[in-house]
């Protein structure tokens, strides 16, 4: 079984989910999730979390993303995108100028009341549900944070940019909210996401490309060990005579490490076995001079 993570180039018309039912198929594993959906239409980077390494999901989707989108103004759908239904033409009056200014004016924290077509659930049921029932229901806005934005061209009505955000931001209705301060309306007609916390798209890889390496026997190095996506963290060695308080998941004392060292009160650590075995994520409390468990990522 694989443990570890693979940056998956989510391709256009298919769901994470399909991602994610493909991969099981492809590299004959059940223990496989995805760190966040993408919108079928949407495509680019999603990090697909294996074996030991779907503790992480809940830790990946917390990443800040960045994406590259396209938009036309004087236009709004039911889905805040191309594909919904239209609800309104509006003639588009404004100037590149205005439309600039608008676009840089939600760089920073702004609240985003949440598009109808989602999956957040309310009263145990999605919204994208009660959507399709012909339903609306008010949505409270969540705080957002855009922390940056490039505009790369303005060809009215079309207006492309780069945006760099925080876990939770719709970027179509950020679009309609563009639309919305340029007071003519706008729909999301394309998105790509670059980046998904540390992974980029020059890294990513088609299902084609991963079953190909499958079928070769290379997938293996593609797919990132658990442990490289906390190399900020210090690493500590436990001496093997103590390898059982870790095989067992249990807090230990500094002085049953390799080598001694200062770390700060609840400080996270890389955890090893001295055979270089990663066993998870510690917390170091300067009181008792003890790590505690945060995430075990035993491999067994």
């Amino acid at each position: 079984m694989y443990n570890g993570i693979i940056n998956v180039y989510k391709e256009a018309g298919f769901t994470s989910h399909d991602v994610v039912a493909k991969l099981r198929g492809i590299l004959k594993q059940k223990k496989i999730g995805h760190t966040g959906t993408l919108d079928p239409d949407a495509v680019g980077v999603l990090p697909v979390c294996l074996g030991s390494a779907t503790k992480l999901c809940d830790m990946l989707t917390d990443k800040s993303k960045e994406y590259r989108t396209e938009f036309l103004l004087g236009k709004i759908t039911d889905t805040q995108d191309i594909s919904g239904k239209v609800l309104s033409e509006r003639e588009v009056d404004v100037t590149a100028l205005q439309v600039q200014e608008a676009v840089l004016s939600f760089v920073g924290a702004y609240d985003q009341v949440p598009p109808m077509y989602s999956a957040i659930k309310v009263d145990g049921k999605k919204l994208y549900q009660l959507a399709r029932e012909g339903r609306e229901i008010e949505r409270k806005a969540r705080s957002v944070h855009i922390d940056y934005i490039t505009i790369n061209s303005i060809e009215l009505p079309k207006v492309a940019m780069t945006v760099g955000c925080s876990k939770g931001t719709y970027i179509r209705t950020l679009c309609h909210d563009i639309g919305q301060k340029s007071g003519c309306g706008a729909v999301m007609t394309h998105l790509e996401r670059t980046r998904a916390g540390g992974f980029v798209l020059a890294d990513s890889m088609t299902l084609g490309d991963i079953e190909k390496a499958a079928v070769q026997g290379t997938v293996g190095k593609y797919i990132l060990p658990v442990d490289a996506v906390f190399k900020d963290y210090k690493a500590v060695m436990v001496e093997e005579k103590f390898k059982k308080l870790i095989d067992n998941g249990n807090s230990f004392y500094a002085g049953m490490l390799t080598e001694t060292g200062a770390y700060g009160d609840e400080e996270p650590v890389r955890v090893y076995g001295c055979e270089g075995k990663f066993y998870g994520i510690y917390e170091y409390c300067s009181r008792d001079e003890r790590f505690t468990p945060v995430k075990m990522f035993l491999e067994k």
